[in-house]
C-alpha cells in the first residue's frame, strides 16, 4: 500500500488532502506541529508525526513513498519559506527515486497566454501589494525546481482563486493557466483529488500540471 507522508495537513490544502487520501484507503501520515488541532480534525483514521516541518530529518521521510508539501506559512512576510522547505526536502532526496515529493505552488507561476507569467500581471496591481509575496515566493519555488532533475519531484498549480470546498468536476492542464466560463478557481476539494489521482496514476515526473474547477 503507498505511504504517503503529508505536510502540513491542518491547512485548508492539507486538510483535504489528508482526508482524500484517507478515503482512498492509501496509509497516511499528518505530519503536523499541533498534534492536538489534528486529532480533532482527523481522530484515529490516520497516523500522526509531530515535527515542525523545518525540523524534519531525511530519516523522517523516507519510510514514506510519497512526501505532499502542503506547508502554509503562518504570515505573508514568511512566505519565503515555501522556497526554504522545498530546497530542504529536494536536498534530502538527490539522486532518489524515492520518495516521491510533490509540492504545491500558486497560480503565479503559470503563464497568462500573453506571453508572461500570473505573476506579471499581478505586479501591476497596488491592489495586491498586501499578498503580493506569496505568489512572488513560490514563482521562485517553481524557478527552482525547474532546475531539479535529479530528484523524483512533480507540483500542481490551483487556478487563480483557491477556495475551500468539495471537489467538483475539473479541468487539467500543464503551464497555462486555466478558466472555466470567466473564472479560474480551484476548491481544496478539487485538487486534493487531482494530487491523489496522480499519486496512484502517475502522469507527470519533474513538471508542474495545474486543475479548475469546471
Amino acid at each position: 500500500m503507498t505511504k504517503i507522508g503529508i505536510i502540513g495537513a491542518t491547512g485548508a490544502a492539507g486538510r483535504a488532502i489528508t482526508k482524500e487520501a484517507q478515503a482512498r484507503g492509501l496509509e497516511t501520515t499528518a505530519i503536523v506541529r499541533n498534534l492536538a488541532k489534528a486529532k480533532d480534525l482527523f481522530g484515529d483514521t490516520v497516523s500522526y508525526l509531530r515535527r515542525d516541518a523545518f525540523d524534519l530529518t531525511k530519516e523522517d521521510l523516507a519510510a514514506f513513498d510519497v512526501v505532499v508539501n502542503a506547508l502554509s506559512p503562518a504570515g505573508l512576510d514568511i512566505a519565503y519559506q515555501h522556497i526554504d522547505l522545498a530546497t530542504k526536502l529536494i536536498a534530502y532526496f538527490r539522486e532518489a527515486q524515492s520518495p516521491r515529493l510533490f509540492f504545491i505552488l500558486g497560480a503565479g507561476s503559470l503563464k497568462n497566454g500573453k506571453g508572461g507569467r500570473v505573476l506579471d500581471d499581478l505586479e501591476k496591481n497596488p491592489d495586491v501589494a498586501a499578498w503580493i509575496n506569496a505568489p512572488r515566493q513560490q514563482a521562485k519555488e517553481f524557478d527552482f525546481l525547474n532546475q531539479v532533475d535529479n530528484v523524483n519531484w512533480v507540483a500542481i498549480s490551483p487556478g487563480f482563486l483557491l477556495t475551500d470546498g468539495q471537489k467538483t468536476d475539473s479541468i487539467l492542464g500543464t503551464d497555462t493557466i486555466l478558466y472555466s466560463g470567466e473564472k479560474s478557481e480551484t476548491s481544496t476539494g478539487t485538487l486534493a483529488s487531482a494530487i491523489l489521482d496522480e499519486i496512484q496514476n502517475p502522469q507527470h515526473q519533474q513538471e508542474r500540471f495545474t486543475v479548475v474547477n469546471r
